[in-house]
């Protein structure tokens, strides 16, 4: 068990709170049928990128218009999937919301994933609203890799990306939150921890998943507790 205070959490939404790989894969394979891709392949590559930069990429979609409208269906085929919330995220989140000395605050969400498939999809699961409100893929110019996702969402919590902790199931993700200077943690929800480690992300912490978390406040910090993944 190692420990550490920081002054936020920034968890990534897609595989590290919820779970919607079937309705992942299920949206690919419509979207496979209609622009000839391998689903499984493009489902693994996109995984934690924005939708805007993978539709682009894999269905050469550049037509703005064309484009948007090709995002909302294919969230609505992700919604349809049913996404689940994933163990120890309540608990988790219960505990940073429990003494937080600003009535919830210390945590966001910073998501690939648009505003309007955030805002459906976590009710769906039963996964509160950040309360300091969230970071989607409408919000920024650059989506993961970039740093700007968790930058921004740093900046929404009023904190010093130095002292943010990001929690995320994604390398890009990983890659997002180390370049924004934030410490890091790899939940192998998605990826094993071997893939993780290939793929350079270099997290501090690869766990299980989030019940290998806990959080407390500490006056105005947050001290974080984690159990490695030593599997």
């Amino acid at each position: 068990m190692s420990s550490f205070t920081v002054d936020a959490i920034l968890f990534d939404m897609d595989g590290t709170l919820i779970d919607s790989t079937p309705g992942v894969l299920k949206a690919w394979k419509l979207f496979a049928a209609d622009y000839d891709l391998d689903a499984v392949q493009v489902a693994h590559e996109a995984h934690g990128r924005r939708l805007y930069d993978t539709l682009r990429e894999f269905c050469h979609l550049h037509e703005e218009e064309k484009l948007q409208s090709e995002i909302v269906r294919f969230e609505q085929a992700v919604i349809d999937g049913g996404p689940v919330v994933l163990p120890g995220a309540l608990t988790l989140l219960e505990q940073i919301g429990a003494g937080s000395p600003e009535s919830g605050a210390g945590w966001t969400i910073v998501t690939s994933a648009t505003s309007l498939y955030t805002r459906r999809a976590l009710p769906q699961c039963g996964v509160p609203l950040p309360p300091m409100g969230l970071v989607t893929s409408d919000d920024v110019a650059s989506g993961k890799p970039h740093p700007a996702p968790y930058l921004a969402g740093a900046r929404r919590l009023g904190a010093d990306p130095t002292r943010c902790l990001v929690i995320e199931d994604a390398p890009s993700g990983l890659l997002s939150g180390r370049a924004a200077g934030c410490k890091t943690i790899a939940v192998c929800t998605s990826h094993t921890k071997e893939k993780i480690l290939q793929s350079g992300a270099a997290p501090d912490f690869i766990v299980k998943d989030l019940t290998s978390i806990t959080a407390r406040w500490i006056g105005e910090v947050l001290e974080v507790s984690v159990s490695p993944h030593d599997g």
